[in-house]
């Protein structure tokens, strides 16, 4: 009976240890031009750092956080320039400002080049600071991300304007919620999937200035995201980065790309399947970490 009592008392001292390294705790990186960008972190070990979509903060990443940094990694969630206690100058601003600040935040760990996750408009800003620093990034990991480009010989865009404007709706919280709750489901959601998990969360004047620094920022700026490994997890019925898309990058960048596809969920991705994500992305980063 003695050694259940004791093995019993390991085991919970085992999860209270794993539960205190995977507490979360804040800090802020301060830049010039009155920039100051506030950083979730949790965990030990590698570092992984989190960017989240178009007009939304790093409380969409809270899910995955969790078990990736339960999994031995020192994961930050950067909040978005212009988003909670993140500031900065946002008119006139490209690709180029957002990525710079997340340099900041890898640069300020002191701890060698990140693994760099970016959902949707995130995967743009990683591959743009893959791009403009690629001292900084192990490897890339996309989540339901355009390539900003459709493949050769296709006629179109690889974001419409009718698209775009659906987009719009669904961060617009001054539309009414029926409207909002339609447009979520149309672009963001699967079939049978909870589109109302994203109702809330949205910042109307981030998603603005973002969608303008992107059409600021020519593709080929950071297309090729470097030279960096590149994780290109997409998403079954995803309509703004659809599967007649989904090769584009490993078409043209070869071998560095490793393409996969999550069922069952749309470009929303996290709130729909999050074990299928961090179950993709630790088989990537275990292929990837140090020894």
């Amino acid at each position: 009976m003695e050694s259940v009592v004791q093995q019993s008392r390991m085991e919970r001292e085992a999860k209270a240890d794993k539960s205190d390294a995977c507490a979360t705790s804040s800090f802020f990186v301060e830049r010039e031009n009155g920039v100051c960008i506030e950083v979730y972190a949790q965990g030990q070990g590698d570092l992984l750092v989190l960017l989240p979509s178009l007009g939304r903060g790093a409380i969409d990443m809270e899910e995955i956080s969790t078990p990736l940094a339960a999994s031995g990694y020192r994961v930050l969630r950067p909040e978005p320039r212009g988003n909670g206690r993140s500031v900065g100058p946002l008119e006139d601003k490209t690709l180029h400002d957002w990525a710079e600040d997340i340099a900041a935040v890898v640069e300020s760990q002191n701890a060698g080049p990140a693994f760099i996750l970016g959902h949707a408009h995130g995967n743009w800003i990683a591959r743009t600071l893959a791009s403009d620093r690629p001292d900084l990034v192990r490897a890339l990991l996309l989540l339901a991300g355009s390539a900003g480009k459709v493949p050769e010989g296709f006629e179109g865009m690889p974001i419409s304007h009718e698209t775009r404007a659906v987009i719009e709706r669904c961060g617009d919280t001054s539309l009414p919620t029926d409207v909002r709750l339609r447009s979520l489901q149309e672009v963001f959601f699967a079939p049978g999937n909870d589109a109302s998990v994203w109702l809330t969360g949205w910042n109307t004047r981030l998603l603005t200035m973002q969608t303008l620094a992107q059409k600021r920022t020519p593709v080929d700026d950071f297309f090729a995201g470097g030279r960096a490994p590149i994780l290109n997890l997409q998403a079954q019925y995803d309509v703004i980065a659809p599967q007649r898309f989904a090769r584009v990058l490993s078409d043209q960048l070869g071998d560095r790309v490793t393409d996969s596809t999550i069922p069952n969920a749309a470009h929303a991705l996290l709130p729909e399947q999050p074990e299928a994500v961090v179950a993709a992305v630790l088989d990537y980063l275990s292929k990837h970490r140090s020894r």
